[in-house]
């Protein structure tokens, strides 16, 4: 019989002649692992995948845009702060209506171009918004103070908060997804086992 004789291991070889064994009943035991996960865990990730990108389109833009539109010269300290928030919403909108949009083949290029230089240009803006916003932290709130510059109340607590905020949800996603690995890992170990 010959599904008897093939050996359960094989060796791979790769250039640098280092050689690696796996088992081929492997990817089945991997397989068991990710279906014994529990569904909870399952169905609670599809909705924050649904969620966060209706979120980020629908909520998330005009929250940002406003603000700074209209408190554009209410902070002397860090007059910043507000163009921040108007840049942030309008390319939060400029980004996610141009990832929704399909590409053709003959454009697929240009339109990836498109999003990884708005998505690094993002990434820089908010980089240069934390450190605008942080290092006034806690500035004069109060107008009338004429030896110190201002900025409004509303406008810094929100742009602090929005930014602290999204620091929170990257932490929680991170530990989110650490927990999903290791249940996964977890998981497949119990199915090996047995």
């Amino acid at each position: 019989k010959t599904g008897d004789t093939e050996p359960l291991w094989r060796n791979l070889t790769y250039s640098a002649g280092e050689q690696i064994q796996f088992s081929m009943d492997g990817e089945n035991k991997l397989k068991k692992a990710v279906e014994s996960m529990n569904t909870p865990c399952l169905v609670f990730s599809k909705l924050i995948m649904v969620a966060l990108p209706i979120a980020q389109v629908v909520i998330v833009p005009p929250k940002l845009f406003l603000p700074g539109a209209m408190y554009l010269e209410d902070c002397p300290k860090q007059h910043y702060i507000p163009i921040y928030l108007v840049v942030c919403g309008v390319f939060s909108i400029v980004l996610a209506v141009f990832s929704c949009l399909p590409c053709c083949k003959a454009q697929e290029c240009i339109c990836n171009l498109w999003n990884g230089l708005v998505s690094a240009f993002m990434f820089c803006w908010y980089i240069t918004g934390n450190v605008w916003i942080y290092s006034i932290y806690t500035p004069n709130y109060n107008a009338t103070l004429v030896e110190e510059p201002y900025c409004n109340k509303t406008l810094y607590l929100f742009a602090f908060w929005t930014t602290t905020l999204g620091y929170i949800l990257f932490a929680g996603a991170l530990v989110g997804t650490c927990c999903v690995l290791c249940s996964a890992c977890c998981a497949y170990k119990i199915v090996s086992s047995a």
